[in-house]
């Protein structure tokens, strides 16, 4: 982080995570420490390599503002994987009101009793990110899982590791095959209701209009209703434990390696 007395830029190095034939961006943070506007513009040695934006602007009083750098995507690895490229920026203080367009090459030239400042900035390449390791299983169905130890002492339980995260998994895609027979199960709920309720209107209609089967009746409508209830109970049952469908997934699921043919 820079101490400069206009501009803090952090971070004082520029670093890319190297891959050919592949454009990387890093970025960097100017804050203005004064209670003036700070006009920047940013230089490198390599322009044909890099792209700055913004690469001039004026940072407000005690605000912020972020600076993308992007390297070109490059066809050779350089050697030892050195960057000689550098970066200068400069800082100047201006009047209020001036904007990015109001900025002109003699706002930094100090000859002409501006304040200015300038810092200069490293490129350094690192290491891209590593993909995820593939998963590795035992050889044997049922083979417990094995262990190991780092060098600060750490015991690394990988089988169980990679075996809870895809038991962790696994889940989601029953979840969504639970919700399927809930739904399914509540709209055949709603049907049985209505049923329900349209054969108590017909009772109903066939105990006013007829007095002759008057007698026979209540004893139709007992077993419809004892029928219905029935229903209602059997599909309560499968709507409040839907997983008796379901089979529990296994512990264990074979992932090919990448040693495999």
């Amino acid at each position: 982080m820079s101490n400069g007395e206009l501009l803090r830029i952090e971070p004082l190095e520029l670093q890319f995570p190297f891959e050919l034939k592949k454009q990387i961006s890093c970025s960097m943070q100017l804050t203005n420490r004064t209670d003036s506007s700070v006009a920047f513009k940013v230089k490198t040695t390599n322009p044909k390599k890099y792209c700055v934006r913004p690469n001039t602007g004026v940072v407000l009083p005690r605000s912020t503002c972020d600076v993308i750098v992007t390297m070109q995507a490059q066809k050779e690895a350089p050697e030892d994987m050195q960057c000689r490229d550098k970066f200068l920026l400069q800082a100047a203080v201006v009047s209020p009101g001036k904007i990015t367009k109001d900025i002109t090459p003699a706002m930094f030239n100090k000859e002409s009793g501006n304040r200015v400042e300038e810092s200069k900035l490293r490129v350094a390449y690192v290491p891209p990110p590593r993909p995820p390791s593939p998963v590795r299983e035992g050889s044997e169905e049922g083979s417990s899982p094995r262990a190991s130890v780092s060098d600060n002492g750490t015991i690394n339980q990988t089988s169980e590791h990679n075996t809870f995260s895809r038991a962790y998994v696994e889940p989601k895609e029953n979840t969504a095959e639970v919700m399927a027979l809930i739904s399914n199960l509540t709209d055949d709920k709603v049907s049985v209701i209505q049923q329900n309720n349209k054969l108590q209107q017909e009772l109903e209609i066939l105990r006013r209009g007829s007095s002759r089967n008057r007698g026979d009746i209540p004893f139709f409508k007992k077993i419809a209703t004892t029928y219905w209830k029935a229903t209602f109970i059997h599909l309560n049952q499968e709507l409040m434990e839907p997983s008796r469908h379901w089979t529990t997934p296994p512990q264990r699921c074979e992932a090919s390696s990448l040693d495999d043919p």
